[in-house]
């Protein structure tokens, strides 16, 4: 079986040795250079032929961002992990480097003893298997796909131990974050087959979205494409930190024909605006008279994440019943299919990105195999399907 290549470019020795470690012992993967900087990571590219990078930004020499600059212009597409301490601080910076082509982020531990060290370990090797394998399977390589569907990984969250005999963090991350993996053949039909709606399909009168990994990047090729004469309001859960949704908003509406945003707590479902989920809180929708709002709550996260797509499609099926369009895009795990499979038990109108085009194909498949999905569709389609539905019904 072939390896995913990874490059690691961190200024700090203890920072890429710690990530090494976390990788380091997971079969599959195998780290094939390091770098303190940019420039280093441009000259090592050739010789180590990486399938995926993982990126610091805040490094002498040459940053991550002048690097993300230097990559576009010399036209590398091999993906890119943002992992850096600056992105609590530098939500924008971390944008601008989705911007310039990198495929997604996560935030550096706390310290290199926190307790967080292990589901940042998990979260690096999701992302190398999900990025990484995709890539390296472009290249020829034999990969098995990593379909996030189901308990793929051991938990992580041990707490480091302090005593003189314990394994270090990075020792325990790495031991805690391998994974099993296995191929997954895509089904021909829904397990259980299509579920049959309990009532007829009425106007769509709202678009709600549920995504995860891979989403950053998806969601622009998507919204790029809506058709600027949408006028149904639309809601979207993407799995992001807290302190990173208002900036991705802000650059998702910077391509977006329609208004994007990130949701406050009592705005208004306007037609042809787009409302994302902040980080940390769920939303929920209701449906009144002469306005209709999203709220927002911190209840306990559900099936691991907060926002949750589950949540908020729980309150599409209270609301609007019949009379919405469900639409849930690559990710891990199974965050939305139970709720978008009642969304279609309703009445309401769905659609799921197909295998091929997802990143991950965990979420999707949950909800195909529930007979949630009356269409799967490929990401370069997914606009064109929305706006057909939208502008038509």
């Amino acid at each position: 079986m072939d390896t995913i290549n990874v490059l690691i470019v961190d200024d700090s020795a203890l920072m890429r040795n710690l990530v090494s470690r976390m990788l380091e012992n997971v079969p599959g993967i195998a780290v094939v250079a390091k770098a303190m900087n940019g420039q280093m990571a441009l000259e090592k590219i050739e010789s180590s032929t990486p399938d995926v990078m993982i990126l610091d930004l805040e490094m002498p020499v040459m940053t991550g961002v002048e690097f993300m600059h230097e990559r576009k212009k010399r036209g590398l597409d091999i993906p890119v992990i943002i992992l850096s301490s600056i992105a609590h601080k530098g939500a924008a910076v971390t944008m601008e480097c989705l911007e310039l082509g990198a495929s997604d982020f996560l935030l550096k531990p706390s310290s290199v003893g926190s307790e967080d060290v292990g589901k940042v370990a998990d979260r690096v090797v999701q992302m190398v298997q999900s990025y990484g394998g995709a890539y390296a399977r472009k290249k020829g390589k034999k990969i098995p796909f990593f379909s996030g569907f189901g308990s793929e990984f051991r938990s992580a969250a041990a707490k480091p131990s302090t005593s003189a005999a314990a394994p270090s963090s990075a020792e325990s991350a790495a031991s805690a974050a391998k994974p099993v993996t296995s191929s997954f053949t895509v089904p021909a039909a829904a397990q259980s087959g299509p579920i049959q709606a309990v009532r007829e399909s009425g106007p769509i009168e709202i678009i709600v979205f549920g995504i995860s990994t891979g989403g950053p990047n998806a969601l622009r090729e998507v919204f790029a494409g809506l058709s600027p004469d949408i006028k149904k309001p639309m809601v979207v859960v993407q799995h992001m930190p807290a302190g990173f949704t208002a900036e991705f908003a802000a650059s998702l509406n910077n391509i977006c024909p329609l208004e994007v945003k990130e949701a406050a707590e009592g705005d208004l479902l306007k037609p042809g605006r787009i409302l994302i989920a902040p980080g940390g809180y769920h939303v929920v929708v209701e449906k009144r008279s002469l306005a209709s709002i999203v709220h927002l709550n911190q209840d306990p996260p559900r099936n691991g994440h907060r926002p949750s797509a589950d949540v908020l499609f729980e309150s599409v099926v209270k609301e609007y019943q019949a009379n919405a369009l469900g639409i849930i895009m690559t990710g891990m795990g199974k965050d939305g299919a139970v709720e978008l499979a009642e969304m279609r038990r309703q009445g309401a109108r769905t659609l799921g990105q197909d295998a091929d085009s997802c990143i991950v194909y965990g979420m999707p498949r949950a909800a195909f195999e529930m007979g949630a999905v009356q269409k799967q569709v490929p990401l370069n389609k997914m606009a064109e399907a929305i706006n057909e539905l939208a502008l038509k019904y």
